[in-house]
């Protein structure tokens, strides 16, 4: 995909790696993260990819094969759902945003050619059209509703709430409250005059405030093999009382009588480096290594911050060290998904489960 219009603007820096072809940032760095925070600036997620669903059959279709219930959503309705494996790992991370004869998936950079390649697998007779629209829309990210920006589609982030059906691994108390959540789809050849005179933030301010959200990503804090239990996303991308659908087994066995093998924690690192460990760098106690750093950032009040997926067992009051070649930095770990996840069969007590 092309590189994005907006990197014209003054004193835009290209990102690179999953956000290539956008800002990493426009020379302000906290001023951005600050403006995002507060709604007053916009973020130019148009390297984000958009497939579109059509026709009668849409929404059962689609929640046969995913792990949220998306069958009864009405016209401007947002969730999020999960195309899982038979082993009930993560293939897709899939916004959805219900239209009136239109539902939108909003995906993570380069994710669109494959799933529209999966759905039409997947189609048989039934009266779906997919279409990847991928050149035709943008994405712009905000904190806040953007009233110049109010005639266009918007999905709201369900994030940190629990959804119906869902469950959360992790303590009420939840940082991701004071983040909240917007995509609006604009047409492509529109998003400059879409944008105007609205500040833009750039990625590394996205990424600074999903992180402090404990919001994971797919493509960061994703691999082959993770399944949902273990970044707490049965609080917003699965319904633990649908039908069946793909990895359905191995997700009821892991809530029910299993734990999830890993689990994401958010790391507070050592802000003397005055630099940023390598993403994929070791997580270590001692000279044992328990775990991968997933996802980093400076963020403009916390200072240097990162998820990161450990081995469910290890003690959540030790401190780790987030190893990046020769150098060494010290870092506090706050527990996101509980070493006591899972094994929910027979409890009554302990986590949030939304009602029926």
């Amino acid at each position: 995909m092309a590189n994005s219009p907006l990197l014209s603007r003054p004193g835009a820096v290209a990102g690179s790696g999953i956000d290539a072809g956008v800002a990493a940032h426009y020379g302000e760095l906290n001023k951005e993260q600050r403006q995002l925070h507060d709604g007053t600036a916009v973020a130019d997620l148009s390297h984000f990819e958009v497939v579109t669903l059509r026709g009668e059959d849409r929404l059962s279709w689609l929640n046969t094969l995913s792990s949220q219930a998306v069958d009864k959503l009405r016209p401007g309705t947002s969730t999020q759902t999960l195309l899982l494996t038979v082993q009930g790992r993560i293939e897709f991370d899939i916004r959805v945003l219900a239209g009136e004869d239109t539902l939108w998936l909003l995906l993570e950079p380069g994710q669109a050619e494959e799933l529209v390649a999966f759905l039409t697998r997947m189609r048989f007779m039934m009266r779906v059209e997919i279409t990847n629209v991928s050149e035709d829309y943008a994405l712009l990210g905000a904190c806040a509703p953007q009233p110049t920006l109010a005639t266009h589609p918007v999905w709201v982030d369900p994030w940190p709430g629990v959804t119906e059906g869902g469950y959360a691994y992790s303590a009420p108390e939840h940082p991701g409250a004071e983040r909240p959540w917007f995509l609006y789809l604009v047409p492509r050849d529109e998003l400059q005059t879409a944008v105007g005179d609205l500040p833009l933030a750039g990625m590394l301010a996205v990424e600074a405030l999903r992180i402090a959200a404990w919001r994971p990503r797919f493509g960061m804090d994703t691999d082959e093999k993770t399944i949902p239990h273990e970044l707490d996303l049965t609080r917003t991308a699965v319904h633990l009382d649908k039908g069946c659908y793909k990895g359905q087994e191995t997700v009821a066995r892991v809530h029910n009588i299993g734990r999830p093998p890993r689990r994401l924690v958010f790391l507070q690192l050592d802000g003397s480096m005055h630099t940023l460990p390598a993403l994929g760098s070791e997580v270590r106690i001692g000279e044992k290594v328990v775990g991968t750093l997933t996802s980093v950032a400076s963020h403009f009040e916390a200072g240097p911050i990162g998820l990161a997926l450990v081995k469910r067992n290890i003690d959540p009051e030790s401190d780790v060290e987030v190893v990046d070649e020769q150098e060494h930095y010290a870092a506090k770990q706050e527990t996101i998904v509980s070493p006591d996840a899972g094994q929910i069969a027979g409890r009554f007590t302990g986590f949030l489960r939304t009602p029926r």
